[in-house]
């Protein structure tokens, strides 16, 4: 079921059609390779020298004609750009806003919350940056624990985030799509719980045929959506703007009256808005395709996370100007009062501009997603299938295909509400995490190359902000279901003792992987190469 980091498995090649020599390919362990003369058991690599010539640079080895199979860097700047304000704008302002205030109590004290998640998303990011520019592979948290803590503790993480974290973040998305798609279609009562679940399905099958098909493709649908999203965000803030001129300032007076100050109340406000802002780190999960990587990774951090603080900030006095606070409280779809109320016969933009919004962020998610799949599978961690690429389109897509199976079934047999719970809690163990990891690398890896280097007092602050959000919920309301996400985390080490540590091997996996192969027409990456 799993391979060690030597990998055992069998693989497969298909004849010449991605320019590799008829020698064949030689992989870790023993292999089974198939090209233009057949398959056999291969000892020697026509590929070898070529693969692994040159320097280790920091950027990767340049493709050429005959260069082993792997991901290849598409992804720059204004990409990158998009990729985190897309995924991080999707379904959160437009629905969080009434969740956070009334777990505050207050509008003075949710534009608090507000800010601070904001800054926090950009601290955090700034951090990753240093991490994402230290080890530049796909994976992001899973490559940094890998490097920091050893094997136990990333497989731990991927175990988490590949069966829970990553694909209930899809399905939340995904079916906050199909509600608002539905909801355009239907004003006199709630939409058909059915009808919004198949929507949310349709739509991701159609993400993962974009995002299976092309890179470029995914980053291009990338763009336009989220240029689309802040058009969106502008129509928002320019109404709001209106309003202000006009003197509807009423409901932004006295801004911290009643507002509650419990431990938990706090913590699970920041829950909310750290969901809206919930995507500032997926540009490191896609570290090997991000072109220049060094630079433009943090740019990218530098320009989106301060952009969507300002645009939520601007998009909450917006809502403000037309609705009271405990309207906003009431209402499930606050975009679309506020839309409703401000825009007349043209408010079906609002629900038109949320389905645009999440359907980006949902493309975005997938397209990240996928490359922990990847990561986390080259080093024999996960299935030996799911570390395969395409062999003409350069995409990780056995990978998007297990994380979108695993999001679909989510969305048939989960809710919204209770997948936020679960997803927030649990995330921000694992990044916790990643500040002990940039801390003890400071002290373990002193002299590792650093193209960008955080202060150090930034991953502290981030650690001490994260434990109090994991620890504060708990203190203040115990819930069975914090007990259960711990219990879901620590029983990964049931499957890595055996199939990991021990290297246990399932004999018909090996001939499911070369049928999945030879049916999805992958193949394994350069990195399994010796």
């Amino acid at each position: 079921m799993y391979q060690d980091e030597h990998g055992h498995s069998k693989h497969n090649f298909y004849g010449n059609n991605n320019g590799f020599p008829k020698e064949g390919l030689q992989f870790r362990g023993r292999s089974t390779l198939c090209n233009g003369d057949g398959c056999g058991d291969g000892e020697g690599g026509g590929l070898e020298d070529s693969a692994t010539a040159g320097p280790d640079k920091l950027e990767g080895p340049g493709s050429i004609e005959n260069d082993a199979l792997h991901l290849k860097r598409r992804v720059g700047l204004i990409s990158g750009v998009a990729l985190i304000v897309g995924t991080m704008i999707g379904s959160g302002i437009f629905v969080s806003p009434s969740g956070l205030l009334e777990r505050t109590g207050s509008i003075g004290m949710s534009f608090v919350v507000w800010m601070a998640c904001g800054f926090l998303s950009l601290l955090g990011a700034l951090a990753y940056a240093e991490l994402g520019t230290m080890n530049t592979s796909s994976g992001a948290e899973y490559a940094y624990f890998m490097d920091a803590f050893g094997a136990p503790p990333a497989f731990l993480f991927s175990w988490a985030s590949t069966l829970v974290l990553k694909p209930s973040q899809m399905a939340i998305i995904c079916l906050s799509f199909g509600k608002y798609a539905v909801e355009a279609f239907v004003s006199e009562c709630e939409p058909p719980e059915i009808v919004v679940k198949m929507v949310a399905l349709l739509a991701l099958v159609v993400i993962l045929y974009v995002n299976c098909y092309s890179v470029n493709l995914a980053t291009s649908v990338q763009n336009i959506f989220t240029a689309a999203k802040l058009v969106a965000v502008l129509i928002v803030i320019v109404g709001g703007i209106y309003k202000i001129c006009e003197g509807n300032v009423q409901h932004l007076q006295n801004p911290f009256e009643n507002t509650k100050f419990s431990i938990g109340n706090i913590a699970t406000a920041f829950y909310t808005g750290l969901w809206a802002y919930d995507g500032w780190n997926n540009l490191n999960y896609v570290t090997e395709e991000i072109k220049n990587p060094s630079k433009n990774l943090p740019r990218s951090i530098i320009i989106g996370i301060p952009l969507v603080t300002i645009c939520y900030a601007l998009i909450n006095v917006s809502y403000l100007t037309v609705m009271s606070p405990l309207e906003m409280t009431t209402s499930e779809a606050v975009a679309v009062t506020y839309g409703n109320r401000l825009l007349g016969v043209m408010a079906w933009l609002m629900p038109l501009s949320v389905t645009i919004s999440t359907f980006g962020s949902a493309n975005g998610t997938l397209f990240a997603a996928g490359r922990l799949c990847f990561a986390a599978s080259r080093e024999g961690h996960m299935l030996d299938i799911l570390s395969y690429v395409h062999v003409r389109r350069y995409t990780p897509a056995p990978g998007l295909i297990f994380h979108s199976l695993i999001a679909g079934a989510m969305v048939l047999y989960g809710t919204i509400d209770s997948l936020i719970d679960f997803f927030s809690f649990t995330a921000w163990i694992f990044y916790g995490g990643s500040m002990v990891a940039l801390i003890v690398m400071r002290y373990t890896k002193p002299n590792y190359p650093r193209p960008y280097k955080v202060p150090i007092i930034i991953p502290v602050v981030v650690l001490v902000v994260s434990v109090y959000l994991i620890i504060g919920p708990i203190v203040d309301k115990p819930t069975i279901e914090y007990l259960y996400a711990a219990m879901f985390i620590l029983g990964g080490m049931i499957f890595y003792v055996p199939f990991v540590h021990y290297k246990v091997r399932i004999p018909f996996m090996d001939g499911i992987t070369v049928f999945l192969q030879m049916l999805l027409e992958v193949a394994p990456t350069q990195h399994m190469i010796e």
